[in-house]
């Protein structure tokens, strides 16, 4: 089948003109493709992870590292997705933030000196989803095997009140598995 805009084009489930690559909190959602159980098990009201959740921590643990514009919050690995907490910082921003989880608070200094490299979170999950997938395939002796689903979703955190209800949602996502 040829490509048809109106029957192929995806709508966006990005907030409409937002800069994700501004200061601020994201709460992320990554789910594998078709549901498929890889990351472990819930056990207790806890997960259990097996080789590739441990490879999925691994991997979320080492994006400060490589993107030095960022701070990991709260998290958890599930059987089947992944909820995870970005922190953009404010050192890479045109302005100053009060807070790094009210990203509206920020106000522009003006001047001539550019903003170092920002990174969007679009950015940071495309990385985290192609290292994740490259092992993953490794671990199941395979190739080119579509791990993620094809997007993600994430929330923008407007303040430190969301922030603590999304970090108790991660927490307690576990107690919630045999819900679904």
């Amino acid at each position: 089948m040829r490509y048809t805009h109106d029957i192929h084009h995806r709508r966006s489930i990005r907030l409409a003109g937002y800069d994700y690559s501004r200061c601020g909190a994201y709460c992320i959602t990554v789910r594998i493709k078709n549901r498929e159980c890889l990351f472990g098990g819930v056990q207790d009201d806890g997960i259990i992870l097996n080789d590739a959740g441990l490879m999925i921590r691994k991997w979320w643990d080492e994006l400060e590292n490589k993107f030095r514009d960022i701070e990991l919050d709260e998290y958890i690995i599930m059987p089947n997705h992944f909820h995870g907490i970005i922190v953009i910082k404010s050192d890479n921003c045109w302005g100053e933030v009060t807070s790094p989880y009210e990203p509206d608070n920020m106000r522009n200094q003006g001047g001539d000196t550019p903003p170092l490299r920002k990174h969007t979170v679009g950015q940071i999950i495309a990385y985290f989803k192609y290292q994740t997938s490259k092992e993953i395939n490794h671990l199941r002796n395979s190739s080119g095997i579509p791990v993620w689903q094809r997007n993600y979703y994430e929330r923008i955190i407007r303040n430190e009140k969301e922030l603590m209800k999304i970090r108790e949602y991660i927490r307690n996502n576990p107690l919630q598995w045999d819900i679904y």
